[in-house]
């Protein structure tokens, strides 16, 4: 059994920063030496859910360019948690922010998450980050 927790979400001004959490209780146990992925997701109202950040088990890093240089992901494997580092908020960062995974999360995954991210196998429930300028 999955779960994936989100927290860290809140307000903050732009050029401030937040950190985000997510823990995947039951990853290790499912894993079976299989390639995983974790993901950070955004959506805002009326708006489709876009790809942020993601990770893979062996730390291989993908980001969307708005981000890039902003925000940094990373992974503590014995908390089966992820994190989401994110600096010089701007308000269009503004949104739910959603962790997610995939496994096995096959080779050119991470890049079709990116544009796609409904193909992931499970979700969290999403924690909410408002930017105010």
């Amino acid at each position: 059994q999955l779960n994936l927790a989100e927290s860290g979400g809140g307000s903050a001004q732009a050029g401030g920063s937040l950190r985000l959490s997510c823990t995947a209780s039951g990853l290790s146990s499912m894993r079976h030496s299989r390639r995983s992925c974790l993901g950070w997701f955004r959506q805002t109202p009326g708006k489709v859910r876009e790809a942020v950040a993601i990770i893979d088990n062996g730390g291989t890093t993908k980001y969307r360019e708005s981000v890039s240089g902003r925000f940094t992901i990373s992974q503590d494997d014995a908390k089966e948690s992820i994190y989401l580092q994110m600096n010089s908020l701007k308000p269009e960062d503004t949104g739910m922010y959603y962790c997610a995974l995939e496994i096995p999360c096959l080779p050119g995954s991470m890049a079709l998450m990116l544009e796609d991210p409904n193909g992931m196998d499970y979700w969290g429930i999403g924690t909410e980050v408002r930017i105010s300028s």
